[in-house]
């Protein structure tokens, strides 16, 4: 059979890799690659990194390009894809304008879509934008859902999907994180190695959601100079990201801190070994909620709701919104109180053991096979 595999953006690349290199790895499939390159360089990294050369590569991306335009070039490229290979089954993942795209453009074509990460919902459809009606879409029309977590699960049956069309597995990127940390790992960066993350409480922050952009970002980026400035033992690393707007607010306001470290984004590997080394994690990415857990690192989410409620319920995760005093006080409360800090280090993290991506192409077979 054949399987085609889409996707666009760097979180979605490093957790369809483990699986790509499944599919690739059983004889009674023929695995082909589809990338938008809805993001090129940071992709381009994630495609190095775990050796995956695309079969088609649709190079979108173009500088200030609009969800408009993304979804547009996307419809056409991947179309002649389809109709080219006519493909078994597409796979595409989470919640991307891509995997929207690559939804429905298979929909056009009458192929069957599996969803991988599916079932995750915020019930607000502006937060994440445009990401939560992204995946609302992508679920009404796959015929394969694999679920992480028994709650993602719950949601697709609220929705009315079959449950024999739900499969839960856990996630692919505890797969992708296990191949790629390593206790003993050196980075290129310098900075990185010279920083005492055994007698420091190191903190991890990214921050780039669209609906934090303007006075919530101001208000975090305050809320951190605050955190570091009261709390000698503490220093923060962001890796912040490329867009100009939240570079030039970061540097306005974090940039003449001594113990604030602004710098380029990472690679994959090295950032996943820096949320190995850090204290805690500061985030508004939604994929670090399910990575830092397994790493025993506590996550506080900067955002008002997360898609995530079953790592909120586990104890893995705090959500604790976007005003400065209440960042301030949510991460304060874990830097000075042990035993809080403990309980969410030593939680169990509810996405699965590394498995999933053997889980997932065991169930494609079955499901295919039967059919």
């Amino acid at each position: 059979m054949k399987v085609m595999s889409i996707f666009g953006t760097r979180p979605e690349a490093i957790k369809m890799a483990p699986l790509v290199k499944a599919l690739e790895e059983d004889t009674e499939i023929q695995s082909v690659v589809c990338v938008t390159a809805q993001h090129r360089e940071m992709l381009d990294m994630v495609l190095e990194l775990f050796h995956i050369q695309p079969d088609y590569d649709l190079n979108i991306m173009s500088h200030g390009q609009s969800i408009i335009d993304i979804i547009s070039k996307s419809f056409y490229g991947l179309d002649d894809v389809m109709k080219k290979e006519k493909p078994d089954l597409v796979l595409v993942h989470g919640d991307t304008t891509t995997t929207c795209a690559g939804a429905q453009t298979a929909f056009l074509n009458k192929i069957p879509v599996g969803h991988v990460e599916a079932g995750l919902r915020s019930y607000n459809i502006y937060s994440p934008f445009p990401e939560e009606m992204n995946r609302k879409i992508t679920g009404t029309i796959a015929s394969m859902h694999f679920a992480p977590t028994q709650g993602n699960k719950n949601n697709l049956l609220k929705e009315g999907i079959k449950e024999d069309s739900i499969f839960i597995t856990g996630n692919t990127v505890i797969d992708a994180l296990h191949e790629v940390t390593n206790n003993e790992y050196v980075f290129k960066e310098d900075l990185l190695n010279t920083i005492d993350y055994n007698n420091k409480k190191v903190i991890l922050l990214t921050c780039h959601r669209r609906e934090n952009w303007g006075q919530p970002m101001e208000n975090i980026f305050n809320g951190v100079k605050e955190i570091v400035k009261e709390n000698e033992a503490v220093e923060l690393i962001f890796p912040m990201h490329m867009n100009p707007k939240i570079r030039a607010l970061a540097n306005e306001i974090l940039g003449k801190e001594e113990r604030i470290h602004l710098i380029e984004p990472l690679d994959y590997e090295p950032f996943a070994n820096l949320i190995n080394k850090c204290h805690l994690i500061m985030t508004d990415s939604g994929g670090i909620q399910e990575e830092a857990p397994s790493l025993g690192k506590p996550v506080v989410v900067l955002r008002t709701e997360t898609e995530r409620p079953e790592a909120v319920e586990a104890g893995t995760v705090k959500v604790i919104g976007v005003e400065k005093s209440d960042v301030i006080q949510g991460v304060n409360q874990l830097l000075n109180n042990e035993n809080e800090y403990l309980k969410m280090k030593h939680a169990i993290n509810p996405y699965g053991d590394g498995t999933a991506s053997k889980q997932i192409v065991k169930i494609i077979k079955a499901k295919m096979q039967s059919n």
